[in-house]
């Protein structure tokens, strides 16, 4: 996968390398073969006479040529390719969607942010990318493949996510509910909410009985007794999709 930043400050360069290579390690079966440049005169010159890259980052705001200048270079023979823009201002929105900039980023560029815009881009590109649950942790972000995830907890306002592989990962203190912090998991079919402190993988699901549920791991998560019938059912749902 092709893709050109371009700064003309050297900190943001160096920041937004950084998080190319933080987002490649997340994500592992991404990789980027990344060509930065601190003059845009020089990248100008290489639209010109190489191969479009599958990405562009863009600065907009930098001497003798800017961002939009070359968004218009590199859509002169070139629609393909995914535009991203990063500045320090929010003044030229209305340019950068005139060359179809699939986002704008205002500086500083919050990781969160920064990963959402390329899975956006790899989307529009056609990349298949493992769907992956971000945990925010006292050690930065950390990604679970949303497949390996066999269930997710929650206790004294963090989110214990236990990975089929024994790995558990644990949460700074969360703000938001419980179901807002883990609504991207339970959109999927084959998660699902036991109990108000729990979410499952059905995927994990050993065994299942009234009262609680034990998964491959050998845990046993109690099942609210509201949620009994409709947990059940679901489950039986979800047996006879896999043999379908």
């Amino acid at each position: 996968m092709q893709l050109v930043i371009c700064d003309d400050d050297l900190n943001d360069l160096a920041k937004l390398q950084q998080l190319l290579h933080k987002y490649s390690s997340l994500n592992p079966g991404i990789q980027f073969d990344i060509a930065a440049f601190s003059d845009p005169a020089l990248l100008a010159a290489q639209i010109q006479k190489d191969n479009p890259a599958d990405i562009y980052i863009l600065d907009i705001i930098m001497s003798n040529l800017t961002g939009i200048d070359l968004g218009n270079e590199i859509r002169k023979n070139n629609s393909k390719s995914i535009i991203i823009y990063a500045t320090s201002s929010d003044s030229f929105a209305l340019d950068a969607y005139d060359v179809h900039a699939v986002r704008y980023l205002v500086k500083p560029i919050g990781e969160s942010k920064f990963f959402e815009a390329l899975d956006y881009a790899l989307s529009q590109l056609g990349t298949k990318k493992e769907a992956v649950y971000l945990v925010k942790t006292k050690d930065g972000l950390q990604s679970a493949p949303c497949c390996e995830i066999e269930y997710v907890e929650i206790s004294s306002r963090k989110l214990a996510v236990h990975l089929a592989n024994g790995q558990k990962i644990t949460s700074i203190y969360i703000r938001k509910s419980f179901e807002e912090e883990t609504k991207e998991l339970a959109i999927q079919k084959n998660f699902i909410y036991v109990h108000k402190s729990f979410l499952i993988n059905l995927n994990y699901v050993r065994k299942l009985n009234q009262y609680n549920v034990t998964m491959n791991s050998g845990t046993n998560i109690p099942i609210s007794k509201k949620s009994s019938l409709d947990v059940k059912k679901e489950y039986l749902l979800f047996i006879s999709d896999q043999y379908n």
